[in-house]
């Protein structure tokens, strides 16, 4: 009985189906919960490309940008690091810009929510008819406080030029995390993503 018992593979099919199985489920999980993961890569690409074009073509976050530039020499040009660099960001529900910036909250939310109605939050009002997005728009679940706009003088323009000086604008995104659905990985930062371009008219309306 006991030598017959210990020769039989009864139910040897469905142990091994059970540690197959297992393997292959935290596979296929593991396939979806890293694809997600591309595609909000994908995203934060996205929205900071979006960010630093809006960036360039509307107010500036730090309101005195256009009188931080040299004017002793008209028409000299503008030196690499005559100004600045303005490190404009939110810490909690406070916006502030470095080096003596003045912050411009409305400024900020035209590049965080595009042309929708400004709100003193992190919400991403739904987009109406001949609405620009905003970087929330293209980030599910971006805070304001994830949001990094700089403005770097690098060498551009010259000295009292009518529209300003000509900064070097970034933006990236920090303090985030890759959210998963069935792995459950709670700690793996996403990478500072950025965009960076020249200013172009950095002007009083959004255009």
């Amino acid at each position: 009985m006991l030598k017959r018992f210990a020769k039989s593979e009864d139910g040897a099919a469905m142990v091994e189906m059970t540690i197959v199985s297992s393997l292959l489920f935290t596979l296929v999980l593991g396939f979806v919960d890293f694809g997600y993961a591309f595609y909000q890569w994908n995203e934060a690409t996205k929205a900071v490309q979006i960010g630093a074009r809006l960036a360039s073509i509307s107010d500036p976050v730090v309101s005195n940008l256009t009188a931080a530039a040299p004017t002793a020499a008209p028409g000299a040009p503008v030196s690499a690091g005559a100004y600045g660099p303005f490190v404009c960001k939110y810490t909690g529900t406070t916006g502030a810009c470095s080096n003596g910036g003045t912050f411009d909250a409305a400024a900020f939310s035209l590049i965080f929510r595009g042309d929708t109605a400004n709100t003193a939050d992190d919400v991403c009002p739904l987009l109406g008819a001949n609405q620009r997005p905003g970087m929330c728009h293209f980030f599910a679940g971006l805070h304001r406080d994830n949001v990094v706009v700089t403005y770097a003088a690098t060498g551009l323009g010259y000295q009292t030029r009518l529209g300003g000086p000509v900064p070097t604008i970034t933006v990236n995104l920090q303090n985030l995390t890759f959210n998963f659905f069935f792995l459950r990985f709670t700690s793996i930062a996403m990478p500072s993503m950025l965009s960076t371009v020249t200013g172009e008219d950095l002007k009083a309306s959004f255009p």
